[in-house]
């Protein structure tokens, strides 16, 4: 019988999800399908009783519902229970789930090596993103600074989830903390509203916006303009699409075909 997978989020009719997972499950031969959910707040339960009487194997969960997939799960990990979200559920049998997050290695596998010794890492925004990134660093040692138009925010994302060298700010001051900066990660919404960070010469340092397409454009192209290394958040999705791929079939798929399917996707889009 056909395995049943997707992601449930709302919206959820922009997701490269089931392309991205289509494509590995036709490269590895299983028999499985992955569907794009729309599932309100409210309804997210009951969604998950209605799948779990169908021959689901899991799911991703994207906004608006990673913290209420935490909640419902009878069983999570233990990267998950800190950050306080997840976004993988596989399901167990007896109306029962296990929760994952793979934001986290997602974003460190598409980050790529980093050296906690010299890095110092400035992390603009601090909603469910950050909380993930944020963790993944702090677990490798890096130095981190956390920026907000709500500092408490931030603060309060650094007491739970930072270290000692962890540190915090305001965003509206945030060329006051770029100086000493290696890795500017951008997890803020400013995109969706066409809007930028306007920023000083980047000398070779990098730039990594979380969005992709053209929600990041405008941001990426000031960055190159100013001599940043940048890149977009379609590495991360990836790659954290494949850590779900390889709890629910036990095998990692090939991270740069999807990638590759992801860019040709946007390039036809425009």
């Amino acid at each position: 019988m056909t395995k049943l997978l997707g992601v449930m989020g709302d919206p959820i009719a922009h997701s490269l999800s089931p392309l991205i997972h289509n494509g590995w499950i036709r490269e590895l031969g299983y028999n499985a399908t992955y569907e794009a959910m729309h599932v309100r707040a409210a309804d997210f339960p009951s969604a998950l009783s209605t799948l779990a009487k169908r021959d689901v194997l899991g799911v991703n969960v994207t906004l608006p519902h990673k913290t209420a997939a935490l909640e419902v799960a009878s069983v999570a990990s233990k990267a998950a229970q800190k950050i306080g979200a997840a976004n993988t559920l596989t399901y167990r049998g007896n109306a029962e789930w296990t929760a994952e997050n793979t934001d986290a290695p997602g974003f460190l596998k598409a980050l790529g090596p980093i050296n906690p010794l010299t890095e110092h890492v400035v992390i603009l925004g601090a909603g469910g993103s950050a909380r993930a990134i944020l963790h993944a660093l702090v677990n490798r040692g890096v130095r981190v600074t956390l920026l907000n138009r709500t500092v408490s925010k931030a603060e309060d994302l650094a007491a739970s989830l930072g270290d000692r060298k962890t540190a915090y700010g305001d965003i509206t001051s945030y060329t006051e903390y770029l100086d000493s900066a290696t890795i500017v990660i951008n997890t803020t919404s400013m995109g969706y509203s066409g809007d930028i960070l306007s920023l000083p010469s980047g000398g070779s340092r990098r730039f990594f916006d979380i969005s992709y397409g053209k929600i990041s454009a405008r941001q990426l192209d000031h960055a190159k303009l100013q001599g940043w290394e940048t890149q977009d958040g379609l590495s991360m999705l990836v790659a954290q699409a494949a850590f779900s791929f390889e709890i629910w079939f036990g095998e990692v798929p090939d991270i740069e075909t999807g990638l590759a399917r992801c860019r040709r996707a946007m390039e036809a889009i425009g």
